[in-house]
C-alpha cells in the first residue's frame, strides 16, 4: 500500500512540475551567456516547449538568417539548419530532424523551438523560474579564451572605452578581421587617433579593437584606420580606404569597407541586446 501511495505521489509530482516549468502564459526572460536580453517580442512557451523570435536568436548566437519562400535557413561556420514555417521536419547539415513544435508566425515574427536551435549551433540551454539561459562557446585565440572585446573609439571631444563579454559577437567581429585581412602593406606615412586634415596619406584611427584574456591581457589588438578626407581627392588617388593594424605583431593590412560596416553592425547589435560594459566614457 506504501509503495503504491509513493507511486502516486512521485507521479503527481512530476504532473505538476512538468505543466509549470513551462508554463502557459508566463512571461520567459531570455539569458545569452549570463546577460538578460532585452527585445520587445518576448519569448513564450507552447505545448510545453519555449519558442523564441528568430530574429532574437539568430542575432545572440551568430547565425546568418537567408529566406527562400517559406524556408528559414540559419548558418553559422560550417553549420547549416534548415526550417520551415508550419513544419515539423527541420534539417541540419542536410539531415532531417523532427521537432516537436512546427515553428510558426506571431505578429509578424517568426517563432522557433529554442532548444533545437541552441543544440543545433552546440550550447547549452537550461530553465528555472522562467529564465531560459542559454551558455555558448568561448572564442579561442591560440589556446587562450577570450574573456572580453574591448572596444576603444575617440571622437573631437573625447572617447570611449568599452567591454563586450558576448562569445558569438567576439568570435563574429575576430573572424571578420581574420577573413577580410588583405595583402600587407607598409606602414602609411602619418597615422594617429587625430585627424590630420593637412597631409595627403594620413590615416585616421576609427578604432581599436582587443581582443582580452582572463587576466585583461592582450590576446591580439587590431586597430582599424581610414583615410582622411581633409585634402582635395585628387591628392588622394592610389591611397586605400581602410587599413587594419596587427597592434601586437605589428603588420600593416589591407582592409574592406564593406567589413568595416559589418563590425559596425555587430557591435551596434551587441549594445542594443545589453553585452556593452562601458569602462570609460571622456565625451564631453
Amino acid at each position: 500500500m506504501k509503495k503504491v501511495l509513493l507511486g502516486a505521489f512521485l507521479a503527481f509530482s512530476l504532473l505538476t512540475l512538468s505543466s509549470t516549468t513551462y508554463a502557459a502564459g508566463a512571461k520567459i526572460q531570455l539569458k545569452v551567456d549570463g546577460v538578460a536580453i532585452t527585445s520587445e517580442v518576448k519569448p513564450e512557451s507552447k505545448n510545453n516547449r519555449i519558442m523564441v523570435p528568430l530574429r532574437l536568436i539568430s542575432e545572440n548566437l551568430g547565425a546568418i538568417v537567408e529566406w527562400s519562400k517559406s524556408e528559414v535557413i540559419l548558418v553559422k561556420g560550417d553549420m547549416k539548419v534548415v526550417l520551415k514555417l508550419n513544419s515539423a521536419v527541420a534539417e541540419k547539415n542536410g539531415e532531417k530532424m523532427q521537432l516537436d513544435v512546427k515553428p510558426y508566425l506571431k505578429n509578424n515574427s517568426v517563432f522557433v523551438p529554442l532548444r533545437f536551435i541552441t543544440e543545433a549551433f552546440d550550447c547549452n540551454v537550461s530553465y528555472s523560474n522562467n529564465v531560459v539561459t542559454v551558455d555558448t562557446e568561448p572564442l579561442v585565440i591560440d589556446g587562450i579564451r577570450v574573456q572580453a572585446l574591448q572596444q576603444e573609439y575617440h571622437m573631437i571631444m573625447g572617447g570611449i572605452i568599452s567591454q563586450f563579454s558576448g562569445n558569438t559577437y567576439n568570435e563574429a567581429v575576430y573572424n571578420i578581421f581574420m577573413k577580410n585581412k588583405g595583402d600587407k602593406v607598409e606602414a602609411p606615412a602619418s597615422y594617429s587617433w587625430n585627424y590630420n586634415l593637412d597631409t595627403p596619406g594620413a590615416y585616421y584611427k576609427n578604432a581599436q579593437y582587443d581582443f582580452l584574456d582572463q587576466k585583461g591581457d592582450s590576446i591580439v589588438r587590431f586597430d582599424v584606420y581610414t583615410l582622411t578626407q581633409g585634402v582635395p581627392s585628387e591628392l588622394l588617388s592610389g591611397y586605400p580606404k581602410t587599413l587594419v593594424h596587427d597592434a601586437l605583431q605589428d603588420e600593416w593590412y589591407l582592409f574592406s569597407d564593406a567589413a568595416l560596416k559589418s563590425i559596425n553592425q555587430l557591435m551596434d547589435n551587441a549594445v542594443k541586446n545589453g553585452f556593452q560594459k562601458i569602462i570609460s566614457n571622456t565625451v564631453a
